[in-house]
């Protein structure tokens, strides 16, 4: 559905920091005013009604990963039906994860992946590149890669995944240095690589096989201590960090302590660690166990959900993601007789925006303008796309959601977007609705029809040296100076 010029009467604009009863005047996909009261000035403007409805901006999920090739396997959803799914659920934007095998080029990568993302896109994406070993070749191309040509402003290294993905500490210490230096983000998966080989050894010469041995070779001790460690090798090279999918208490915790010691330290939890629980691994139909094998598995304590929800609330926790990585039932049964051998990964694009109201707002623990923070504001601030996403404001991107607070829906693999026959979610009930998504001033999805063209989404380019991310990190660096003393010997 396409108009150069949308107005938006009635509604309640939700910023992260105010609230407020206007009008929304959208031109050339750019919002060019909000006030009340805006009068119709062109006969060729689009009127939405938005009474008793939220005017939010549009989602960013800013951990997916479309069309992965993994585990030997490749994710169902790629760039077109998993950007068709996002704006279904009122995410406008994405980062996707580059993901480059080791010993390979980083800038062959991202050639590659934007090779397979920008012919099918249908709403803005980013990407974030990973560090899966390490040279002086690795250094200079991610030097490279935080060039406005490129647009990389983020780097994620693994701690687990030991002989496909992980680097040592070492890498990873000399890759957060680098890190410092061309004022790019750190990323880390934060797990303990080594300690999960030798258990899921252990549980297979038991003959734990199935999905339960999943959760029980990934201990929630062994990401709160991957967490630890990466907050002090971080600090030690004065390097912000940014823990993704944070799915246990124990490792929020460890960034809690970390930001309490003046650390520049962001957590993600991920929607299904919000709503979902590890008991789900311990299912007599096999199928239905492996379906949520992912990694940091959830929580095997159903409190958990609640208490990451609680930190997002408080401010310990910064920002939702999806970690969405879609993996069918046979792609699962790659693992059938060994749980080690099942691809990681599951839904979440479509379905995280109205998680995140059930569980935060729905349930007293946050209000609107928290939840716009944290599935949106926060993570535009973080990537430094900050106000033109994530923020309703005269000059920003016209990626608009009109939210139904008060609506409800059932979630359900036969309703959605995703390229998947199942979802983790099936059945659960949540309020807020997303019944308008609009893209760069085009309306993309309404009364529960898509509107949208392949490539129609645009490469973001992600610039370095945010100051909301680096701002107190500069002056760290002059105060962690060496000091020499000068001796008469």
């Amino acid at each position: 559905m396409t108009s150069n010029c949308i107005l938006i009467k009635n509604g309640t604009v939700v910023n992260d920091d105010f609230v407020q009863k206007a009008d929304v005047l959208i031109k050339d996909g750019i919002i060019v005013s909000v006030k009340k009261n805006i009068e119709i000035i062109d006969e060729d403007v689009e009127i939405i009604d938005a009474t008793d409805r939220l005017i939010i901006p549009g989602g960013i999920d800013p951990h997916t990963h479309m069309e992965m090739p993994f585990m030997g396997q490749v994710a169902v959803d790629d760039f077109y039906t998993g950007t068709r799914a996002a704006v279904a659920g009122g995410t406008t934007m994405i980062i996707d994860f580059v993901v480059p095998s080791k010993n390979t080029s980083l800038i062959e990568a991202y050639h590659l992946w934007r090779s397979w993302a920008d012919p099918k896109v249908v709403c803005d994406y980013g990407l974030s590149m990973c560090v899966t070993w390490w040279s002086e070749k690795v250094a200079e191309e991610m030097s490279k890669l935080v060039t406005p040509e490129y647009g990389i402003n983020s780097f994620k290294f693994f701690l687990a995944y030991k002989n496909a993905l992980m680097v040592d500490d070492g890498e990873f210490y000399k890759g957060l240095q680098h890190c410092s230096k061309i004022k790019a983000l750190a990323r880390v998966h934060a797990e303990n690589g080594h300690i999960i080989e030798e258990k899921q050894k252990e549980l297979l010469d038991c003959g734990v096989t199935g999905p339960e041995g999943h959760t029980q070779s990934r201990p929630e001790e062994i990401e709160a201590e991957a967490v630890n460690r990466a907050c002090c090798l971080a600090d030690q090279a004065n390097c912000p960090l940014y823990v993704v999918h944070v799915m246990s208490k124990g490792a929020a915790d460890e960034i809690a302590k970390a930001r309490m010691n003046g650390q520049i330290v962001f957590g993600e939890p991920i929607a299904a660690g919000l709503a979902l629980d590890g008991k789900v691994y311990y299912n007599k139909d096999w199928e239905t166990a492996a379906r949520y094998i992912m990694s940091p598995p959830l929580s095997r304590k159903e409190e958990t959900k609640t208490e990451l929800m609680k930190m997002l609330a408080s401010g310990q926790l910064h920002l939702t993601a999806t970690d969405n990585c879609t993996f069918n039932c046979q792609q699962k049964r790659a693992g059938l007789n060994d749980f080690t051998k099942i691809p990681n990964g599951i839904n979440g694009v479509e379905d995280r925006m109205s998680i995140v109201w059930e569980k935060g707002v729905e349930s007293g623990l946050i209000d609107a303008m928290k939840f716009v923070s944290i599935t949106s504001s926060v993570a535009a601030k973080i990537f430094n796309i900050y106000p033109k996403k994530g923020r309703i404001a005269v000059g920003s991107d016209a990626d608009i959601v009109i939210w139904n607070p008060n609506k409800t829906r059932t979630i359900s693999a036969s309703t959605h977007h995703h390229n998947l026959e199942t979802n983790v979610y099936e059945g659960m009930v949540v309020h807020g609705v997303p019944e308008i998504t609009i893209s760069r001033g085009v309306i993309v999805w309404k009364d529960k029809k898509l509107y949208i063209t392949k490539g129609s989404g645009k490469y973001i380019p992600l610039s370095p040296n945010c100051d909301f991310v680096f701002g107190t990190i500069n002056k760290k660096s002059n105060a962690k100076k060496p000091i020499s003393v000068n001796r008469d010997n």
